[in-house]
């Protein structure tokens, strides 16, 4: 057994005892080959209605760009106000993401990456940070 699986289930034990819901990734690594269309699982557990909360969806280990003077954050897919915001999404991502947003309503917020390329490879973070949870946050490798 994997020590991240009994991490996921010992947070997962203790957090319901206290009513929260725990933002869950998938332990496996997610494979695609280029031009498929992939999800990255991601969901609450146990399932929390996050219609409006913001879910940020980016790549932990792309650093901001030096030019930019206030060090912004570029997402893969950012859902705020009940919507997708573009304008603070990486360029290569633009028409290429979803979120399952029917299914938001249950805690699933899920990525779909449409037309998958070779430079999509990497460490994706899954995060809500108005969750009232400890555990607001995973991280899915594609």
């Amino acid at each position: 057994m994997s020590s991240y699986f009994i991490i996921v289930v010992l947070l997962f034990i203790f957090s319901s005892a206290k009513g929260e819901s725990l933002v869950i990734g998938s332990p496996q690594i997610i494979r695609a080959a280029p031009h498929d269309d992939v999800i990255l699982p991601c969901h609450l557990d146990p399932p929390f209605n996050v219609e409006g909360l913001t879910v940020e969806w980016s790549k932990p280990d792309l650093k901001p760009d030096p030019s930019d003077r206030l060090s912004r954050v570029e997402y893969v897919h950012l859902y705020r106000d009940r919507r997708e915001v573009t304008d603070m999404k990486l360029p290569s991502y633009v028409s290429r993401t979803s979120l399952f947003t029917d299914d938001l309503k249950h805690g699933n917020i899920s990525l779909k990456i449409s037309n998958v390329t070779v430079a999509d490879t990497g460490r994706y973070r899954c995060f809500i940070p108005k969750l009232q949870s400890r555990v607001k946050e995973s991280v899915v490798q594609l």
